[in-house]
């Protein structure tokens, strides 16, 4: 290990970084319309606890990004960002089994929204910089972990507009590391790359009119044809991964309605529905050629069918793994002293990593929670308290290891 700590002081570490824990998810920073002052307040307290500068910006009005700094020996070299969001997603309160925002442990489970997506992150990422700090070693690298706000609805006011400002360029980032998805196995996974996220709105408007008439031409028709559309390509996805063991969610285009809005009134035409899908596209399909298929799909729901870009990414290269990333060489190295299996993919979804990879900082993707149910978003979220407190031992091997690179 990184750190020679007696059994004393690492009991002391673990109470304190659980407690600190228990703390971040009692916060309900839920989306939409979040107000983070409290979040910004509980980070510069742990920060100040640490003994670390703790700065805030606002590159927009209400979007703080709280950024805490380890300096290294060699400031002129790049440095490492360990990024975590503090948004979480909504729950349904009454399908849960414990409080979602109570950080109760029950059976040696840490329960609560966000324990897994992704505060339980944020917060190994700082009690490992504490006991590096404690230990009196120097890193080479300047470590800055960040706090950001709005992953979960794009990051469009949080990194996408942090990563435009002078403070994001002084930072000199050289590699980034960023939330993953827990594995079911005694692997970890890692993820080099991820899929390309679009968020769509399809206007269907038509013929408003009482409902006793059978008018042409009205909204719910093309409604019918956009869905049969929606429903029949992601059948086609769903097979290729049946005939196809080897392919993951990572190589399909996926497409869900996840809104459908519109009518006024039971005996009332209305004069448009609109449907809100979300599609994900690994960064190898011709994103313009599906583009013209979804157009296709609005000429053949009938007249005046359009589609608002509500989130409209790029596709995004993934991460280069080999030599020529010291990064990555650092990561594998360590991880086989370990005697821990990583298993590199591509991600399903996105996280804020990718606006990271469009300026070719190398950027990776790991949630150090393994034999544990993929819960984010999921009622019950949780990770197990020895399951949490052994991924800041794995980061006290980690982080020095990239920092060193």
């Amino acid at each position: 290990m990184f750190l020679t700590i007696n059994p004393t002081d690492k009991q002391r570490y673990d109470q304190v970084a659980v407690q600190n824990f228990q703390e971040y998810l009692r916060i309900p920073s839920v989306q939409p319309d979040i107000d983070y002052d409290e979040c910004v307040k509980f980070i510069q307290k742990l920060a100040n606890d640490i003994g670390l500068p703790c700065k805030v910006i606002y590159p927009k009005p209400k979007r703080p990004i709280v950024v805490v700094t380890l300096e290294g020996t060699d400031p002129t070299l790049p440095s490492i960002l360990l990024n975590g969001h503090m948004d979480v997603v909504p729950v349904f309160a009454d399908k849960w089994t414990q409080k979602p925002f109570g950080a109760e442990i029950v059976d040696g489970k840490i329960y609560g929204r966000g324990t897994q997506d992704m505060k339980s992150i944020s917060i190994q990422y700082m009690e490992t910089i504490r006991r590096i700090k404690d230990s009196g070693k120097r890193l080479k690298r300047t470590l800055h972990c960040s706090f950001v706000p709005d992953e979960e609805i794009g990051g469009v006011l949080g990194m996408a507009e942090f990563v435009k400002t002078e403070d994001f360029k002084n930072m000199n980032i050289g590699f980034a590391l960023d939330e993953g998805i827990a594995s079911v196995n005694d692997s970890y996974t890692l993820f080099k790359g991820e899929k390309c996220m679009w968020h769509l709105k399809f206007h269907c408007p038509g013929q408003p009119g009482h409902g006793c008439l059978l008018h042409e031409n009205t909204a719910a028709e093309k409604v019918r044809v956009i869905l049969d559309k929606i429903y029949d390509h992601r059948e086609v996805q769903k097979n290729k991964l049946k005939q196809n063991p080897d392919l993951t969610l990572a190589d399909v285009i996926t497409l869900n309605a996840t809104i459908i809005k519109g009518g006024v009134q039971a005996n009332v035409l209305a004069d448009e529905h609109t449907i809100t899908v979300d599609v994900r596209m690994p960064y190898t399909v011709d994103a313009d050629g599906f583009w013209a298929t979804l157009q296709s799909w609005c000429k053949e729901a009938g007249q005046g069918v359009w589609i608002e870009k509500l989130i409209f990414d790029s596709i995004t290269q993934p991460t280069t793994l080999d030599s020529s990333n010291i990064y990555w060489t650092a990561i594998e190295t360590t991880m086989h002293k370990l005697n821990i299996r990583v298993s590199p993919l591509i991600f399903p979804g996105v996280t804020d990593s990718r606006y990271l990879r469009r300026l070719g900082i190398p950027a990776l993707g790991l949630s150090l929670i393994n034999n544990t149910p993929i819960l984010l978003h999921d009622h019950d979220e949780y990770i197990r308290k020895d399951t949490f407190l052994r991924a800041i031992e794995i980061y006290t091997d980690l982080i020095p290891a990239v920092a060193n690179a």
